[in-house]
């Protein structure tokens, strides 16, 4: 392991050099690894460790657009894609990367193929975490590890096969064969991770529900559709008020946040961007500050689990969902932002270029 100082705290992690695939691969050499669901991290994590060249084989229900997918992505029926009984059945390594609702609904299905000396893998710590909401309880003699991508499984694909890699924490819950921590980290360094780093099942959970309600989904949606409506409140048009809520954000300063960071942004702008954003941070900061606290405790405590395991277990669910995707989908703000992404310079190399 390679010890980090990250902003004065040290942390230990793991590179690709420390452990390469090669050492993953023959680490894991005698296993076959099912990836149950191919949704969301799914077809990522199962192409990346297929192509990294582990024995991968795929459990998706059928029929079902997701296990047409597996075909399309080039998992043979009857060879590496099969029912999730079967694959189950016949892997040592279960990757059980079904939905959280999903995971419950399942479980009783996947448990009884959980013999004795076999992993268990998770990419979440939800099922885990709230178990007494999931009743999702491994057997004693089994190890159970987590590898979680800080990323979408679309993302974790295209940077791969760029070469590049998401990072992802790893955790284990059950070391009942003495070696669970380095089998999570050969199947964290076969998915493609960029580097590992530890945590636990509770934190990762805690973090990534706090991270989706916050400033990846919940947050950055509400704070884009409060500037946006107080733009066009005082009669900026819609372009003007999504390039300079969005666009700009997304297209132009945070692709240079990611390579250089937000010290750097501060120290290259305007003197003027500068003095008002060093001006409005803090008030920004503090105003949410509370909301933040508030949804920690909510997550900390289970009531966010609650929520989540009561609504996506109702029958009309989808229904409801698609409802509340559409209202956003419809809103002026995002209508606007599906014309201004048709109206992006297209990459047309020059004939010079070419």
């Amino acid at each position: 392991m390679a010890i980090i100082n990250f902003g004065g705290v040290e942390e230990n992690v793991i590179t690709r050099e420390e452990f390469p695939v090669e050492k993953a691969r023959e680490f894991l050499k005698k296993d076959t690894i099912a990836v149950i669901g191919y949704g969301v991290q799914g077809p990522g994590q199962a192409q990346n460790l297929r192509d990294n060249g582990f024995n991968v084989i795929v459990g998706q229900r059928k029929p079902s657009p997701s296990y047409e997918k597996a075909k399309k992505d080039g998992f043979v029926e009857g060879e590496t894609l099969f029912s999730i009984e079967e694959a189950a059945e016949r892997a040592s390594i279960l990757m059980y990367l079904l939905s959280d609702a999903a995971q419950i609904a399942v479980w009783p299905t996947i448990c009884p193929c959980l013999t004795e000396g076999k992993t268990l893998y998770f990419s979440h710590g939800f099922g885990l975490t709230y178990r007494s909401q999931t009743n999702i309880v491994p057997p004693k003699n089994i190890d159970v590890v987590l590898a979680a991508p800080k990323g979408s499984g679309t993302s974790l694909r295209r940077l791969f096969v760029q070469g590049k890699g998401i990072n992802s924490s790893i955790a284990v819950d059950q070391d009942f064969s003495g070696q669970a921590k380095e089998k999570a980290i050969a199947l964290g360094i076969g998915i493609g991770s960029g580097y590992l780093f530890e945590t636990t099942f509770e934190k990762e959970v805690y973090s990534d529900l706090t991270g989706e309600r916050g400033t990846l989904m919940g947050a950055i949606a509400g704070i884009f559709e409060a500037q946006y409506n107080v733009l066009r409140k005082n009669g900026h048009s819609p372009s003007e008020a999504f390039n300079e809520t969005v666009e700009e954000l997304t297209e132009s300063l945070m692709p240079l946040v990611a390579e250089n960071g937000m010290d750097w942004m501060y120290a290259n702008t305007s003197t003027t961007a500068q003095r008002g954003a060093l001006d409005w941070k803090n008030r920004f900061r503090d105003a949410v500050a509370p909301v933040f606290e508030d949804l920690y405790e909510s997550v900390s405590s289970g009531n966010e689990a609650r929520i989540s395991i009561e609504k996506n277990s109702q029958d009309d669910y989808r229904e409801k969902l698609q409802e509340e995707l559409d209202e956003i989908k419809n809103s002026e703000i995002w209508q606007t932002g599906q014309q201004v992404r048709k109206l992006r310079p297209q990459n047309v190399l020059t004939e010079q270029e070419s």
